[in-house]
């Protein structure tokens, strides 16, 4: 059985690389062609926050100074299990620069 994963592709600050470097063309090629990644976007910068508490709604913009981490994109895999989603993790351009976290869907799978 398949386990699908939310990949977060993160930085701390601004990458220090070549453009080539990050691109990440080669890898959603050949990860799409193998049948493992499922969807993927880049993200735009712009945040909004959105909180509902007894006060009500509170919508905040961000981007936030006090934010560490920056997430730069996601993408939607889809692996044998954990061991096999680190290994497609680790192949990403930008995994030498930022960190990708794995977070995998409840009950194992999208829309299940």
């Amino acid at each position: 059985m398949s386990m699908k994963f939310l990949m977060l592709v993160c930085t701390t600050g601004r990458v220090d690389a070549d453009p080539v470097e990050l691109d990440p063309t080669d890898w959603v090629a050949e990860t799409s062609r193998r049948g493992v990644r499922l969807q993927g976007e880049r993200l735009d910068d712009q945040v909004v926050v959105v909180r509902v508490r007894e006060s009500g709604r509170l919508v905040t913009d961000g981007p936030f100074v006090e934010t560490a981490e920056h997430i730069g994109g996601f993408d939607i895999i889809d692996c044998d299990d954990v061991e096999a989603a680190v290994e497609i993790a680790a192949a990403h351009p930008m995994a030498p620069f930022g960190h990708l976290v794995l977070r995998p869907f409840f009950g194992g799978g999208v829309g299940e």
